[in-house]
């Protein structure tokens, strides 16, 4: 018989946050920050849907400048420069190949984007746009002989997945109570509070009174508003975006970005050290947001796209691996999809003497932690907070690498000489100052437990589950690491059942 907790003596909470990826996510950091109690819930694992399947890039948004979204251009990439400051172990810059396309737009035009990209957004550490000669050096190399002059910019990479799940540890070790497998059955305001009915997936369900609502359930937006009965002032617009992972395209560590026939931009960007990521696609959805899946007319185009520049041929029986997010933006009323605006709206209601709602609409990992900030910021008036904003210089956890990455991971390298460089790397990639935690005493390889393949053990496998909330073999090989594209079948499926069976170890 499933447990149920019914209401008792606990107190309500300042904040319930419905929806666990980026958005959710950076307001429960930002609540827990300002001394707020706040309780998180999440149907699925942290950041399972939207804020895993992005292009993972942090960036303005260069073909935004087109559509004259200048302050989402110009507040993207002043966001650029604090995420990199706060969080250097999991973004990082990456310098992008702009190929001029005779057919397209004209090479002046994007000599003016790209000037205004460089000067609009307050760019300090990030290497400035220069021209560039196709016919020579490796940006070349790889693409058809008829691109001859392009463009080099730059912009950022993170691992988005670890980055919402930062956030939550972040929000945690303020305060912050994080659910996930655990679902919104039913809230009403009642009695100046909120009262809400959560349930976990083994059955258990237990009531919760707050303050105050967010509404951060992404492209299940518009079902939990109808879930809590209320008419929201705005309306959401889903749109499908798939990327394509292919065997690595080119040598080098830069990234294309590829202008398409139909105005749609295409990023061709080095992933996983052996392979190439391809996104994305704009392609508007109706019904339910989720699960959804790369299409096969999607994997064409995509190929085709690169088909296009590259002088290699690509072909969809090449893709090794494709995953696809649904893009809850919000409904400004344009039909082109990839012309809606990929800036986020707070709707803010606040009835006399009634508890209020928050809904969010829209938004890119980009900002999500000015989302966070300025959420609360609106919330401060109702809930009385006193203290101000405190993320813009408050690293994620592993973040506060003082004298930068390069310097931390070969420290590393002489504390853990046993560790390989591949496998150090991507550790303190993944884990920045957090590595020591994730190690332990551990004096050798063998000491770290079973090594599952690709350099995943027992140990780490130990520490996602504590510390970060992994349930299943899916949250550890493709959301918190991606070594499922590194591992074998059979590798992958004695990591379900290391998870099934329940294995425990000490981290």
């Amino acid at each position: 018989m499933a447990e149920t907790h019914t209401e008792g003596a606990a107190a309500p909470v300042d904040i319930l946050v419905v929806g666990g990826g980026a958005n959710g996510c950076a307001i429960a950091r930002d609540a827990a920050g300002r001394g707020l109690s706040v309780t998180l819930c999440e149907s699925g694992d942290l950041a399972g849907a939207t804020s895993s399947n992005s292009s993972k890039l942090i960036h303005g948004g260069l073909r935004y400048l087109e559509h004259y979204a200048f302050r989402l251009v110009r507040e993207s990439l002043a966001e650029r420069e604090v995420l990199l400051a706060t969080a250097p172990h999991i973004i990082y810059p990456l310098r992008f190949v702009l190929p001029h396309h005779k057919g397209l737009r004209p090479a002046w035009f994007l000599r003016l984007g790209l000037f205004l990209y460089d000067h609009i957004g307050g760019r300090r550490t990030l290497p400035a746009t220069r021209g560039v000669d196709l016919r020579q050096g490796p940006r070349g190399a790889p693409l058809k002989s008829t691109f001859v002059k392009g463009f080099e910019y730059s912009d950022a990479w993170t691992d988005d997945a670890r980055m919402v799940v930062l956030a939550a540890m972040d929000a945690a070790e303020r305060g912050a109570r994080i659910l996930t497998r655990t679902r919104l059955i039913s809230a009403r305001r009642e009695g100046g509070l909120w009262r809400a009915v959560l349930r976990t997936r083994e059955g258990a369900e237990e009531v919760v009174f707050a303050r105050a609502l967010v509404n951060a359930a992404g492209p299940w937006v518009g079902v939990v508003a109808r879930l809590l009965g209320v008419n929201t002032q705005g309306s959401v617009k889903l749109v499908k975006g798939s990327h394509i992972v292919l065997p690595k395209l080119y040598d080098g560590d830069h990234a294309y970005t590829l202008q398409g026939a139909d105005g749609r931009v295409i990023f061709a960007i080095p992933y996983e050290g052996k392979f190439t990521l391809v996104g994305t696609t704009d392609v508007p959805l109706e019904g339910d947001p989720g699960p959804v899946r790369a299409s096969p007319e999607e994997i064409a185009y995509l190929c085709a796209a690169l088909g296009d520049y590259f002088d290699r041929r690509v072909t969809p029986d090449q893709v090794v691996w494709t995953y696809a997010g649904v893009r809850p933006l919000y409904d400004d009323g344009k039909a082109n999809a990839s012309a809606v605006t990929r800036d986020y709206v707070l709707d803010l209601e606040t009835p006399a003497e009634a508890a209020p709602l928050l809904t969010i609409y829209g938004g890119k990992i980009t900002t999500f932690r000015e989302l966070g900030e300025r959420a609360l910021d609106l919330l401060k008036g109702p809930l009385g907070i006193a203290k101000d904003a405190w993320t813009r210089t408050a690293p994620l956890p592993g973040g506060d690498l003082t004298d930068g990455f390069e310097a931390f991971r070969q420290a590393m390298a002489a504390r853990r000489p046993w560790l390989s460089e591949p496998t150090l790397t991507r550790l303190c990639r993944a884990y920045g100052s957090r590595l020591d935690v994730v190690l332990g005493d551990a004096q050798s390889w063998a000491e770290l437990g079973r090594d599952y393949g690709a350099g995943l053990t027992r140990r780490e496998i130990d520490y996602l589950k504590r510390y970060e909330w992994a349930r299943s073999a899916d949250d550890v090989l493709w959301r918190r690491t991606k070594l499922g594209l590194h591992m074998t079948p059979t590798e992958r499926a004695a990591v379900a059942t290391a998870f099934s069976a329940e294995e425990t170890t000490d981290a």
